[in-house]
C-alpha cells in the first residue's frame, strides 16, 4: 500500500444497470481521491461471465462522464501508449484495468499461495458439497468447508477449483474509518475459493490482488462486505501485504425507509436522470448528502466545494432514505445557479425544434429565461412549450414591460385571472418579463408548468377534518369528479361546460367537499383559482391526470390506515 499517495477505486460488475448506490460509491471515492491530491482508479470486474451484458462497459464509463467522476486510470486511461501496453499483454505483464485481461496475474498469486502452504486444489464434486451443506443445515450447524479439507489434495492444474487455506483459526478485529473498531470470531475464516474450475478468479481473490497491485489505500464498499472481511484480511496475512483502510458507507434505503432501494422502488439507472433533464451538478449534490453531511445549514454545493468539505469521517452510519422531492428540489437550485449562457445552452436542446422553427431563436431565448424560475428539470421545458394553455400565458407575460407594486397584492385569484385574460384588458398591471417568478416567493403558479406535489390532510375540506371516514369520502367524490369530466369532449373543454357538469353533483355532496379536493388535486395548494378556471387552463389530459394520481394515492393510503394506525398524513406526496 502506497505511503505517500491516497489511491481509491470504483470496481463496477458490468451488468448492465448502474445503480445510484455504486454511482455514490464511486462519488465518495471520487471526492477522497481529489480532495487529497491523489488518484482514482475504474476497474471492471467481469469474471462472472453469466451474468456480463454486452455494452455495459461503455455505459458505465458514459455514466461516470455524464458526472464528471473522470478517472486518472482505467480501461482507457493508464498512462502507456496502446503499442506498449499490447506488448505486455502478450508477456502477461499487462498494465489493465479489466480482470478478464489480467488472468496470468492472478495465476501468478496463485501459485506464490500454493507455494506458501495457503492454497489447494478442491477435488471434490457440487453434489458433495452441497450433501454436506444440507447435513449441517439438518444440524443447525453452519457449513463450514474447512471442515472437510482433503489431507492430501491433487496438484492444482487448474481444472479443478483453488481454494484458500484458512490459517489459524481467530477471532479477527479490524478498523473501519466509518464504523471504528469492529470483529469477528473464527466461524467467520473459512476455506474460500480462489480460482474457478473455468479459469477465472472469484470476487474475494480478484479484487485483493488487484487492490494490492494498484497501490490502493482505500476502499470504499457498502454493509454487506462487512461479514466477508475477516476473509478478505486473512489473505492480506497470507501474502504478507498490509491491507488498505475500508470506509463502510450506509445503505440507500427506498422512499418507506425499510429497505434497500430496488428496481421495484422505481431505482433508476444512472443515466435515466440525464434523459429527464437532471443536472449532473445536482446529482452528485444529492447522491453526497446520501450518507454525508459536513455539518451546517449550507445544502448547495458545487462538485468543488465537495471537494473541500468532504471528510471519511463525516459520513454517517444509518441508512440514507432516497426522496424524489429533494432530489428535485436540489435540481432545482442547481438550475437556478446556472448563469444565463449556460442555461440557455442546456435549455434550448430540450424545447421542440417546431417551437423554435415558429418563433426563432432569440423570441424561444426569452421565453426559456421567463420559465427557468418555474422549471425542476430540463424535460419540463418539453411539456410547458407544448401546452398552448401555458404558451399563450407565456406570450402575455412577454408583452409587459414594466412593474407595479400593486400587482404583488393582489390575491392568487385576481392575479391568476389577470395572467389568463387578454393584456389589453388589464393595461393598469404590467411587469417585466422575468418578473414572474418574483411575484410569489414560493412558487405560487409552479402548478401550470410542472405537476404539483400533496399534502394528504390539504385535500380534505374544512367540514370533514374531524370524520373518521375523511379519507374514504374525499377518494368517493374525485371518483366521481374524474368520471364527470371525462364525459366532457377536449373540443368542449371550457370553463362553462366544466362547471355544468360538475356543479350539480357539488350542490348535492356539498361543494365544499367536492371542489376543495378538485382544486387541490390540479395545484397542490390551498390558495389558487377555482377549480374549473384551473382545469380549463390545464387541458383534459393534465386534469384527468392529476385527478387520477391523487385518487390512486389516496386509495393507497387507506390501505395503509387500515393496516396501521401511525400513518403521517402531513407526508408529503409526489
Amino acid at each position: 500500500m502506497s505511503e505517500n499517495k491516497v489511491v481509491t477505486r470504483f470496481a463496477p460488475s458490468p451488468t448492465g444497470f448502474m445503480h445510484v448506490g455504486g454511482v455514490r460509491t464511486a462519488l465518495y471515492a471520487w471526492l477522497w481521491a481529489k480532495k487529497n491530491g491523489g488518484q482514482f482508479i475504474l476497474r471492471i470486474e467481469d469474471t462472472d461471465k453469466v451474468r456480463e451484458v454486452g455494452g455495459s462497459i461503455e455505459h458505465i464509463q458514459k455514466s461516470l462522464k455524464w458526472l464528471g467522476l473522470n478517472w486518472d486510470q482505467g480501461p482507457d486511461v493508464g498512462g502507456l501508449s496502446a503499442y506498449i501496453q499490447k506488448f505486455l499483454k502478450w508477456f502477461g505483464l499487462n498494465r489493465s484495468y479489466i480482470q478478464s485481461e489480467r488472468l496470468k496475474l492472478y495465476k501468478k498469486y496463485a501459485k506464490i499461495l500454493i507455494e506458501k502452504g495457503f492454497a489447494y486444489a478442491d477435488p471434490y464434486t457440487e453434489e458433495e458439497i452441497e450433501k454436506w451443506r444440507l447435513k449441517a443445515e439438518t444440524e443447525n450447524k453452519p457449513f463450514l468447508y474447512r471442515d472437510h479439507r482433503p489431507e492430501n489434495p491433487p496438484k492444482w492444474d487448474g481444472t479443478m477449483p483453488l481454494r484458500f487455506k484458512t490459517g489459524e483459526l481467530k477471532r479477527t478485529v479490524w478498523n473501519d474509518v466509518v464504523w471504528g473498531e469492529l470483529s469477528a470470531g473464527p466461524e467467520a475464516l473459512d476455506d474460500f475459493i480462489l480460482i474457478k474450475s473455468d479459469g477465472y478468479p472469484t470476487y474475494n481473490f480478484a479484487h485483493i490482488i488487484d487492490d494490492i497491485e494498484m497501490g490502493v489505500t482505500h476502499v470504499m464498499r457498502g454493509q454487506e462486505f462487512i461479514s466477508s472481511t475477516p476473509k478478505f484480511l486473512s489473505l492480506y496475512e497470507a501474502l504478507g501485504v498490509t491491507p488498505p483502510l475500508f470506509a463502510t458507507t450506509p445503505p440507500i434505503m427506498g422512499p418507506d425507509g425499510k429497505k434497500k432501494l430496488s428496481k421495484r422502488d422505481g431505482a433508476k439507472d444512472i443515466l435515466e436522470y440525464k434523459r429527464e433533464g437532471y443536472l449532473p451538478e445536482a446529482m452528485i449534490n444529492y447522491l453526497a448528502f446520501l450518507g454525508f453531511n459536513p455539518g451546517g445549514e449550507k445544502e448547495v454545493y458545487t462538485p468543488e466545494e465537495l471537494i473541500s468539505v468532504f471528510d471519511l469521517n463525516k459520513i454517517q452510519r444509518s441508512g440514507a432514505q432516497w426522496n424524489d422531492i429533494k432530489l428535485n428540489w436540489f435540481n432545482k437550485e442547481h438550475i437556478k445557479q446556472l448563469i444565463p449562457e449556460k442555461y440557455l445552452e442546456i435549455g434550448m436542446n430540450w424545447v421542440p425544434k417546431e417551437y423554435i422553427l415558429k418563433n426563432g431563436v432569440e423570441k424561444t431565448k426569452r421565453d426559456l429565461m421567463l420559465i427557468r424560475d418555474n422549471i425542476v428539470k430540463f424535460s419540463d421545458i418539453i411539456n410547458i412549450f407544448k401546452n398552448k394553455k401555458t404558451i399563450n400565458v407565456i406570450k402575455i407575460l412577454n408583452n409587459f414591460s414594466t412593474k407595479i407594486d400593486s400587482f404583488s397584492k393582489l390575491s392568487s385569484e385576481e392575479k391568476y385571472s389577470y395572467l389568463v385574460k387578454n393584456n389589453n384588458e388589464n393595461q393598469e398591471f404590467t411587469f417585466t418579463e422575468d418578473s414572474f417568478s418574483k411575484l410569489s416567493s414560493e412558487d405560487e403558479f409552479s402548478y401550470l408548468f410542472s405537476d404539483p406535489s400533496y399534502l394528504f390532510e390539504m385535500l380534505i375540506w374544512k367540514d370533514l377534518k374531524n370524520s373518521p371516514d375523511k379519507f374514504l369520502k374525499t377518494l368517493e367524490y374525485l371518483e366521481k369528479v374524474f368520471n364527470l369530466l371525462g364525459s366532457v369532449d377536449e373540443k368542449d373543454w371550457t370553463y362553462e361546460s366544466l362547471k355544468n357538469v360538475v356543479w350539480n353533483y357539488a350542490g348535492e355532496e356539498g361543494r365544499g367537499n367536492v371542489l376543495w379536493p378538485t382544486r387541490v388535486a390540479l395545484s397542490g395548494k390551498e390558495k389558487s383559482p377555482d377549480p374549473f378556471k384551473l382545469a380549463e387552463t390545464l387541458g383534459k389530459a393534465t386534469t384527468q391526470k392529476r385527478i387520477s394520481k391523487v385518487i390512486e394515492l389516496l386509495r393507497k393510503l387507506i390501505g395503509t390506515v387500515n393496516n396501521t394506525s401511525n400513518t403521517n398524513t402531513k407526508t408529503v406526496i409526489n
